[in-house]
């Protein structure tokens, strides 16, 4: 099947009138089922998590559970809902990243994990989405406008140039495949293209320039190795948004739900634990010293051996000639996992010896910054 018609972005892009050719078919979509009042509203107790159901996004967002002693429990991989034993009443939904964002604004989800392309293609800046943890580390990517390497695009370098080509007029508009109707309109409105139509459709976009029916693409690049193999180039001033995995909830949930902010509150330091932790080591090592103080003063004048608020020294004791003497101290500290070969140098400089290296799985916070932000939006 296939359509064409006027698409009018938003109320914010007036007067910015594109055309869209639609191709499409017919794909079956999960289907649930909500019990509702006579004004629609659903009625329930349970929290309810939109997860992704497939994809390396889906299997990633399963992998940071589980870091995070969260097991997210799924025995019948057919069914849509599982739910987490740590976490009482809260459902874990596994839907489509785009449908996890309509059923948070619609109030069926109440929290959901997606990348921040799909949060703000289909949120729209919807000011009931609030974001609880903004950079999740995986699914990173960039939504970005690429178009051809040869012909007219040769000597077009950034989004500038290409807006003050002289071609774009209302009979010959700038071809755009995407299928980000959003935010690729939003974008070259704002760059000053006027004259641009639109296409979206199944398939790698990738290939669109090539078969003569878009001049550009606006789609999400990971290395960019596809574009450069299909002829492609990414240009100044080209890049939609950068992306990777973002919690979300709904505002309205988090205030009227019961129970909600304190899960949130769980799942948010768990995370946070872990992802701070992902970047640092545990350095265990012996110094001979005088005095904890005189350690301290030699390990505090080398700038990667800090740690996290200061190192931990603690006297190793040994017994010479028939005394327990403490002329060794222990230090610990945290050093980060790009700095620790030069922070193994600085100890062995200043007396350090018996280094030892340990991953750490997680570090807690006195209170996680991110929760603190996140009261402050709601007023709390």
């Amino acid at each position: 099947m296939s359509f064409s018609q006027t698409f009018l972005p938003s109320p914010s892009l007036t007067n910015f009138s594109v055309k869209f050719t639609v191709k499409c078919r017919s794909v079956a979509s999960p289907v649930t089922t909500v019990n509702s009042n006579a004004d629609g509203k659903s009625e329930r107790s349970e929290i309810r998590l939109g997860l992704p159901s497939k994809g390396r996004m889906a299997a990633d967002t399963l992998d940071l559970f589980k870091d995070c002693q969260l097991s997210v429990r799924h025995p019948n991989p057919r069914q849509y809902v599982a739910d987490i034993p740590q976490l009482a009443n809260l459902e874990v939904w596994f839907q489509r990243p785009k449908d996890i964002v309509r059923k948070l604004v619609s109030g069926d989800l109440d929290l959901g994990i997606v990348g921040l392309d799909t949060l703000s293609e289909y949120g729209q800046e919807n000011e009931d989405l609030i974001l609880v943890h903004d950079a999740l580390a995986y699914g990173d990517c960039r939504l970005s406008l690429a178009i051809p390497k040869y012909g007219i695009f040769e000597n077009i370098n950034s989004v500038k140039e290409l807006a003050q080509m002289p071609q774009w007029t209302a009979e010959k508009p700038l071809r755009v495949a995407t299928g980000f109707t959003y935010l690729g309109p939003k974008f070259l409105k704002d760059n000053g293209l006027q004259h641009v139509a639109f296409s979206t459709a199944d398939g790698a976009l990738e290939a669109a320039p090539a078969m003569g029916i878009a001049d550009a693409i606006v789609d999400l690049v990971s290395s960019g190795t596809t574009l450069k193999e299909n002829n492609l180039k990414e240009i100044e001033g080209g890049v939609l948004l950068e992306s990777q995995a973002v919690m979300v909830a709904s505002k309205k949930s988090l205030v009227q739900r019961k129970g909600l902010l304190d899960i949130t509150h769980e799942i948010l330091e768990r995370f946070e634990a872990h992802l701070r932790a992902l970047d640092q080591f545990t350095v265990v090592a012996n110094m001979r010293g005088n005095s904890a103080e005189e350690v301290a003063e030699r390990i505090l004048s080398q700038p990667s051996l800090s740690g996290l608020q200061g190192p931990t020294i603690s006297p190793v004791f040994r017994k010479v000639g028939g005394v327990v003497t403490p002329d060794y101290y222990a230090i610990v500290i945290c050093v980060p996992k790009k700095k620790l070969y030069k922070s193994v140098q600085q100890l062995r400089a200043i007396g350090g010896s018996g280094v030892l290296v340990s991953p750490l799985t997680y570090i807690f916070d006195e209170e996680t910054p991110r929760w603190r932000e996140l009261l402050s939006k709601l007023g709390l």
